[in-house]
């Protein structure tokens, strides 16, 4: 019983792809938000971001008046962060790895299956059809493929050079659980907010401008840079042109290319290299 809401959500993401089960979706949620509850994970103020996600739905829709739109949008941005920083409360999000260090000279790792965040990528699915991936696989395979060995060797040769990781092979006895929750909860989150959300309607509000495209790729760069400001300026510096990466998936072959980009540099950092980063010398 206490895995249910995460096998149910583990189902909800890829449904929430594909046209022919996102019906499934509104069920899977309901199943994956009421056991949560029942499990203790969830209390009643939960429900009130629930709430408000439904609230920002509703003013989004494409029949609704400008002004109502934006209060809309505004309302999911403050969401979204609140959600994926872990703010709010009334989630209790399960321990499920750590703190633990994979290696001796890295800093220790703790790892949640979060209920909150991944609220972020099932509205934006589901409240804005034209986040929907619609790319051919085939192209979202090959931008996948040359941005995911493109950015992972840029971006880990770069990381190297900043002394943040050392050359470090391993499979923890965790490792397929970290990827499965890197894969379906972190990274197919993310991309859905800062490539399809951020970098897609920035292309879609600016694109009266000379180089629109070029101009949301750098910020959603950025603002994925500073969202890992935890980690340092290195860490800025190395998510900021991670971004990049990502971005440019994004432009030739959609969400699903980005996605496959993000979770490439991911898997490699994991298993290769030291993870998440060294601890500082001196430092316990």
């Amino acid at each position: 019983m206490i895995s249910l809401p995460f096998i149910a959500l583990f189902l909800a993401v890829p449904a929430a792809w594909t046209s022919a089960a996102r019906w499934l979706v509104p069920s899977l949620l309901a199943v994956i938000y009421f056991a949560a509850f029942a499990n203790g994970q969830l209390t009643p103020l939960a429900a009130i971001p629930l709430a408000l996600l439904l609230v920002a739905a509703f003013a989004v829709g494409p029949h609704r008046q400008a002004p109502t739109r934006y209060v809309g949008h505004a309302l999911f941005i403050v969401l979204a962060a609140a959600l994926s920083m872990h703010w709010l409360p009334g989630f209790h999000n399960p321990r499920v790895i750590g703190p633990e260090r994979f290696t001796a000279d890295a800093l220790p790792f703790t790892m949640y299956l979060n209920l909150d965040k991944p609220l972020v990528c099932f509205w934006l699915l589901l409240a804005l059809p034209w986040m929907r991936p619609r790319n051919p696989v085939l192209t979202s395979i090959q931008a996948g493929t040359v941005g995911m060995a493109a950015t992972t060797i840029v971006c880990l040769f770069l990381a190297l050079l900043l002394g943040t990781v050392r050359w470090e092979p391993k499979w923890p006895t965790s490792t397929w659980l970290f990827m499965l929750n890197n894969l379906l909860l972190v990274t197919v989150t993310e991309e859905t907010l800062f490539r399809g959300y951020i970098q897609g309607g920035l292309s879609r509000l600016l694109r009266h401008l000379a180089h629109a495209d070029i101009i949301a790729l750098g910020i959603a760069s950025i603002v994925f840079g500073l969202a890992h400001y935890s980690g340092g300026w290195q860490w800025i510096v190395l998510a900021s042109i991670a971004g990049l990466g990502y971005g440019l998936a994004y432009r030739f072959g959609g969400l699903s290319a980005a996605i496959l980009t993000h979770f490439g540099l991911n898997a490699a950092h994991f298993l290769l290299f030291t993870y998440p980063m060294l601890q500082a010398p001196g430092a316990s």
